[in-house]
């Protein structure tokens, strides 16, 4: 019998008739271990990066002693001269705010604003001369690339979780009841204490602000995609609070009969049913009654109350705007005149 050999395109072997046959060439395999630690050098690297950045917060709500009566979160610097961007459940009502920076000085720190709407805040510590996070843009995302998250769960100083971005475009529910869109989810585990602390790219960027987890579930975490973050944060610097628009209504979503949306030619059988009006407010000076079913706002379909908070954005304060409603059979429009408000309607 004779004895297969190895030639450049594997090892031959006998065919029966004095020929030699070639079996094709197994390509080698990537060493696991390289593989592994490609990893983790890119995990090292964007800690090593945005580590500096990194704060502990704790927020005093009582008039208690220093370390009691308190609720702590995290946070990270965005700006050299000491902006802190965090959320806002860590920070609401706080009567005092501290933070504990990257190279252990604890400074108080002012709060510049909050938007429970979005769950993020702005705070500032009197410090020059700090290292700012880099921030990256959240539309570049893609599913499944690299989510790093750092930040002080249960008071463990700059822990460090690392996961993918499971998800983009999520829409998670904020305290205050209004919808927060463009959410990123991940599997990077977090933990009370997490909350306002940065999701991470390879490069160390901020691509999210870590906000909540979904209990008891595990691997359901949500971040703050960072444009929005960005966005939030610019209006809480400029005038301390996010404008939004307000038509005095208390409202309910609703699903329409086919044959009614049909009639209208809407896009949707959902819609918002008016419930009550506020005395004096702009939805009754426009002739809003009772029992209006709100389709579009501005010629934008509103196919549920998620929809109308929205459209009603800061734009549209003070400036005329037309409100499409069904009464009974009647397919009106009215001119409405939303005012600024912070609350929900």
């Amino acid at each position: 019998m004779k004895l297969s050999t190895f030639g450049v395109m594997g090892p031959e072997f006998d065919t029966g008739q004095g020929v030699p046959e070639s079996r094709p060439r197994v390509e080698a395999h990537v060493d696991d271990d390289e593989l592994l630690d490609a990893y983790s050098r890119a995990v090292t690297r964007a800690v090593e990066r945005i580590s500096p950045s990194v704060v502990h917060l704790v927020a005093y709500h009582t008039a208690a002693p220093r370390r009691g009566g308190q609720g702590s979160g995290s946070g990270f610097l965005f700006t050299s001269n000491g902006y802190v961007l965090t959320n806002s459940h860590v920070v609401h009502g706080a009567g005092r705010v501290e933070v504990i920076l990257a190279d252990g000085r604890t400074l108080d720190a002012d709060l510049i604003g909050d938007d429970p709407e979005t769950d993020l805040a702005v705070v500032r510590v009197p410090a020059s001369g700090l290292i700012p996070a880099a921030l990256g843009d959240s539309q570049s995302v893609r599913v499944g690339q690299l989510a790093i998250a750092i930040g002080h769960p249960y008071g463990f100083q700059c822990s460090v979780t690392a996961g993918v971005v499971s998800a983009l475009g999520r829409s998670l529910r904020a305290r205050s009841g209004r919808l927060i869109d463009d959410v990123l989810q991940t599997d990077a585990a977090l933990n009370p204490g997490n909350s306002g602390g940065p999701l991470v790219n390879s490069r160390g960027e901020v691509i999210g602000v870590n906000t909540a987890v979904i209990l008891p579930a595990q691997g359901l975490c949500f971040a703050i995609a960072v444009n929005t973050a960005k966005y939030v944060a610019g209006r809480l610097i400029k005038d301390g609070r996010v404008r939004r628009s307000r038509i005095g209504v208390s409202v309910q979503t609703v699903s329409l009969p086919l044959r009614v949306a049909r009639r209208h030619e809407l896009t949707s059988q959902g819609a918002v049913l008016v419930s009550a009006l506020e005395p004096g407010g702009p939805a009754e000076r426009a002739g809003l009654e009772e029992g209006d079913v709100i389709v579009a706002l501005d010629r934008q379909p509103v196919g549920g109350i998620d929809d109308l908070h929205r459209l009603l954005t800061d734009e549209r304060v003070g400036v005329w705007t037309t409100l499409t409603v069904l009464r009974r059979d009647e397919r009106l429009n009215l001119e409405i005149i939303p005012q600024e408000t912070r609350d929900e309607g």
